[in-house]
């Protein structure tokens, strides 16, 4: 059986889905709802891509909500434990540049968030949770201009395999594998 199906679905693989909610010393990350989306839009400005209006923010949020059940893999919000209402940004798994098999791990937090050590500890409990679905390897893409992201995959266990060169450059591809 192909783990694809018409029009690009994914078919079920044979692991474990993601939790739709994880919890850390100071972290909750949890499934997007409809209220993040004033943050969403938000951290898409600041990487300088197109602002989606309310009503497109709204549409992506409803999409990755219902797709997430049957790809068993998703990005989760970022919010502080002591102030939940905080959208500090997200974490998770995507098939991205790999696969359902051995997917990537990817992570965006806005400007105001950096520097307090949230993606990596959001990024952890990502690894743990990937462990935990039966998966044995995890991959990252990062842009050689992104020392911060280079810094918290090496503090999470993750190790240089190889650069490839598309449209927007070199992309270095990092790996962890999962094996207890």
């Amino acid at each position: 059986m192909s783990p694809h199906t018409d029009e690009g679905q994914i078919a079920r693989a044979p692991f474990r889905p993601l939790p739709f909610e994880l919890k850390t010393q100071r972290l909750i990350l949890r499934l997007w709802d409809r209220a993040d989306a004033s943050g969403y839009r938000e951290l898409v400005g600041e990487r300088g891509d197109p602002l989606p209006t309310m009503d497109e923010a709204l549409a992506d949020i409803d999409g990755a909500r219902e797709s997430a059940p049957g790809r068993g893999i998703h990005l989760l919000t970022l919010r502080r434990r002591d102030d939940p209402s905080m959208f500090l940004g997200y974490c998770g798994l995507v098939i991205g540049r790999a696969s359902i098999e051995e997917p990537e791990i990817a992570y965006e937090l806005l400007r105001s968030a950096h520097g307090n050590g949230y993606a990596t500890e959001a990024a952890q409990v990502i690894v743990d949770a990937a462990r935990a679905t039966g998966r044995t390897r995890l991959w990252s893409t990062v842009r050689p201009w992104n020392p911060p992201s280079f810094r918290v995959l090496e503090k999470i266990g993750f190790s240089r395999d190889r650069v490839t060169t598309d449209d927007g450059g070199d992309i270095v591809w990092l790996t962890r594998s999962l094996d207890a």
